[in-house]
């Protein structure tokens, strides 16, 4: 694995068609796409963006997975503009309020997605949306282009709102200095080899985007699934001999439930990478027993623009023979990055002892877009503030505790409670409400709304209400009514407390 040298995004595809033009750089539902064929379309569109706004602008993109979407990764940051990647699962209120909040001044997308939002009365005036079919492509052949503009290192090149304890989502303002630090993080754990086949089936819209710049960064081809599907992801380990794979440990329990799995499919896997939450036992032992895949697990998030932590192959070996404790533990931190876990009164702690985790590394974040405020509490003392507790053992593994963001992470989407409860407060029927995660075995964990009601109202009632204001997934699956919330000492609602009372009947 050689290291190319890029110092911005742009640079990665640039280099990759000049080192090896008929080399994959896509795999998109059986069709090759070289990397010479994606950098020109990366620097047709890169040219024609050029040419509209002004440097710094705000470009905004709403679809599934597509090579479209790539194009964009790389050409908006070429053209000196700023990617605004956009969750295609919210609901039409919580993507304009993003569009808002950006000041996105040109949308790309799905028709089918960019419906509801252009018919939405409060959909941003001044936006040029242009549609991802036949639309672009004559968008991309107007001749109205312009030469692109010097871009520098510390230039933002993404905007990722992420779920926050404020409720409402910020804007992590990533730089391509910051990405570019995340992606040689990433290489020294899980390397990559201008050979592979890697298999990415999660939305481009998410931080774990960085995976696929990754492969690309060191040569390899990128095998994009629109979703995932299990049996498809079975058929294209088989057909094209992926080598790599990023899933969910839900993803994984759903490939050896299938009933077309076999042990053969997974042959040419040297390792799947996972997130979000942790890898049960009794699946890691399956998956060892089965196959002769790796396992690698990563912490990080998207203000980290990747992952500063991992937990390596042969960590996942010694959980399955010797030490299954290790699968509670996130990993060690990489050594591109230093990491502290601190007291209330910001002093490191001891080992063993539980605090909330700091970061300091090159790819951490610039800061929230337009919240001087929550950057300057997210970035005190030249430390990131992660907001999750956690604690390091005696061989200096990471073990995460607790969230202190009260974050609920279903199927590896995060999502903020206060932002649901302050849904359900606008209804007349609730008077008080708490939002917790309950365990789920298909999803990890799933919203749960404990109630305190003015009056009677119905599950189905409340999930109308809600599904109207957010996203499917964040909608509550379970409804639970109370007298009163439980209080702890600082009179604050105790959610330790929902979660170990409600959290033994899941």
């Amino acid at each position: 694995m050689t290291e190319p040298g890029c110092t911005q995004l742009q640079h990665i595809i640039e280099r990759q068609a000049t080192t090896q033009p008929e080399g994959v750089a896509l795999w998109w539902q059986g069709i090759a796409i070289s990397y010479a064929a994606l950098q020109r379309k990366c620097a047709a569109v890169a040219a024609r963006i050029a040419a509209t706004g002004a440097a710094g602008d705000r470009v905004a993109v709403l679809c599934w997975n597509c090579p479209e979407f790539v194009e964009l990764m790389y050409a908006v940051p070429a053209a000196g503009r700023i990617l605004v990647p956009l969750n295609a699962r919210l609901a039409a209120a919580e993507l304009i309020y993003q569009l808002q909040l950006s000041g996105a001044t040109l949308l790309f997308g799905d028709r089918s997605l960019l419906t509801p939002l252009l018919e939405h009365p409060d959909f941003p005036a001044g936006i040029d949306v242009v549609t991802l079919d036949d639309a672009y492509t004559e968008w991309q052949a107007s001749t109205h282009t312009a030469p692109l503009p010097t871009t520098e290192a510390d230039d933002p090149t993404w905007i990722l709102f992420t779920s926050g304890s404020t409720g409402r989502p910020k804007g992590a303002v990533l730089t391509h200095h910051s990405f570019m630090a995340g992606l040689r993080s990433a290489a020294l754990a899980r390397p990559v080899d201008a050979t592979d086949k890697y298999y990415y089936p999660f939305p481009l819209f998410h931080v774990a985007a960085h995976n696929v710049l990754l492969q690309h960064l060191y040569g390899a081809a990128v095998v994009l699934a629109r979703s995932f599907d299990a049996g498809d992801t079975l058929k294209t380990c088989r057909d094209l001999r992926v080598t790599t794979m990023s899933l969910a440990p839900t993803m994984i329990g759903l490939l050896l439930d299938h009933p077309d799995f076999r042990a053969d499919d997974l042959a040419s896997v040297r390792t799947i990478g996972y997130g979000a939450s942790a890898m049960p036992q009794t699946l890691l032992q399956r998956l060892l027993s089965e196959t002769n895949v790796g396992l690698c697990q990563s912490y990080g998030m998207t203000e980290l623009s990747g992952s500063v932590a991992f937990l390596t192959v042969e960590d996942h070996r010694e959980a399955a023979h010797n030490n299954p404790e290790l699968l509670n533990s996130v990993g060690r931190p990489l050594p591109t990055a230093r990491l502290k876990v601190v007291n209330e009164a910001g002093d490191t702690c001891a080992v063993g002892e539980a605090g909330e985790i700091l970061v300091q590394a090159g790819q951490c974040m610039a800061g929230y877009w337009q919240d001087a405020e929550a950057s300057a509490q997210a970035l005190a003392g030249g430390w990131l503030h992660t907001g999750d507790i956690g604690r390091f053992d005696d061989a200096g593994y990471l073990f995460i505790v607790d969230r202190k963001k009260d974050m609920i992470i279903s199927g590896g989407e995060n999502i903020a409670s206060k932002e649901i409860e302050e849904v359900l407060r606008r209804h007349p029927a609730v008077a008080d409400c708490a939002v917790i995660g309950l365990p789920d075995t298909k999803w990890g964990e799933s919203p749960c709304a404990v109630l305190c009601t003015r009056s009677e109202v119905s599950d189905e009632e409340l999930t109308a209400h809600c599904r109207r204001l957010l996203a499917p997934y964040k909608t509550p699956k379970h409804w639970i009514r109370t007298e009163a919330l439980p209080l702890n000492a600082s009179g604050k609602v105790d959610k330790p407390l929902l979660r170990r009372t409600y959290g033994a009947n899941t």
